[in-house]
């Protein structure tokens, strides 16, 4: 998107090292004065990493302070979907002096499982705001009249529902995470948020898949490979960490039956001990 605005993305590492999220310092690093924008997602997609703690969030505000070129995306898609008696906060609300430069970006599709509505909405300077609708008015045409009032009732309605679904997805999370862990070269730690997990599958680097498999005597010499043999071996879909910019990981989504996946999870564990050979040292 951001080269669609003819503008050149910078990308700041978070690793594992970091639970996935990004420092103050890094951050600092990173800015310019041709820095626009700090695009800020959490809790985060693909890792389901979250800032936990006013601290957290007020070491990257008080960066942005230092800034007053830069502008702060807040994408607040998984706001509702937090676990362990995570507390969610935003940027702005940690530091009311960046509401002026700050756009809250969210939508109805995961919280509300009204995916295909496909109903986003944004709050922010008006003047940007201003620009944003003669931007898009120009470029694509205008969600319909009944997603809005269905986004709007999502919205408006009873929030109750959100609470029962969060604890099963916790749920889920937890059976997941426990059952990676279990998983030959693989390491996964416990998300705050969203409804993802990125495990780690640097333990499975180097090994070779069994004679038997699709492709047998093939290297893993990528998460690329990893998730391709997956695939191909046992039927299970996952998308590999380089497509999010940090490799060795996978992702997967725990967005569906607690059953399927207790099953793709007991196939992935076959897929890793059927590996042979020893891992690369990492």
């Amino acid at each position: 998107m951001t080269l669609l605005a003819e503008g050149t993305p910078v990308i700041v590492d978070c690793p594992e090292s970091n639970d996935f999220k990004l420092r103050a310092e890094d951050l600092d690093a990173a800015i310019t004065p041709k820095t626009k924008w700090l695009i800020f997602n959490s809790p985060s997609n693909p890792t389901g990493g979250a800032y936990s703690s006013h601290d957290e969030l007020k070491a990257l505000t008080d960066v942005l302070l230092k800034h007053s070129h830069v502008y702060v995306m807040t994408d607040d898609m998984y706001e509702h979907l937090v676990y362990d008696g995570f507390e969610y906060v935003t940027p702005a609300q940690v530091e009311p002096r960046l509401y002026d430069r700050t756009l809250t970006v969210n939508g109805v599709s995961k919280a509300y499982a009204m995916t295909g509505w496909r109903i986003g909405y944004a709050g922010g300077p008006k003047d940007l705001i201003k620009a944003m609708a003669k931007v898009q008015s120009q470029s694509t045409s205008n969600p319909c009249s009944i997603s809005q009032a269905a986004a709007v009732e999502a919205l408006n309605g009873d929030q109750s529902f959100l609470q029962e679904r969060n604890a099963v997805f916790k749920q889920r999370r937890n059976l997941v995470v426990d059952m990676l862990n279990e998983a030959e070269g693989i390491s996964c730690i416990t998300p705050e948020g969203a409804f993802y997990v990125y495990p780690s599958c640097a333990g499975c680097i180097g090994k070779t898949t069994p004679p038997n498999s699709p492709n047998g005597g093939k290297v893993i010499e990528s998460d690329e490979d990893f998730v391709t043999y997956l695939l191909e071996s046992e039927g299970v879909a996952c998308v590999h960490g380089e497509a999010f910019g940090l490799s060795p990981h996978f992702r997967i989504s725990y967005a569906t039956s607690t059953e399927a996946l207790t099953e793709a999870c007991k196939r992935i564990q076959r897929a890793c001990a059927a590996l042979q050979g020893e891992a690369k040292a990492a």
